[in-house]
């Protein structure tokens, strides 16, 4: 997903530099929406294997 927002981003920056305003715009619109995304799922799922994480190794140490 975060290759997808880049691309994005340099078809934006690619379009603007051509003079091209209104693709560079949604281009750009869809950069952000995707990095956002992105960074969502990514806390997301980092907060989760920390819980997870720590569930595991309660566990673990309960065995011995």
């Amino acid at each position: 997903m975060l290759k997808w927002a880049l691309i994005s981003a340099l078809v934006a920056l690619v379009a603007g530099a051509f003079g091209f305003g209104f693709i560079a715009g949604a281009a750009a619109g869809i950069a952000k929406f995707l990095f956002f995304l992105f960074l969502a799922i990514f806390l997301i799922l980092l907060i989760s294997a920390l819980l997870v994480g720590r569930k595991v190794k309660s566990a673990l140490r309960r065995d011995d």
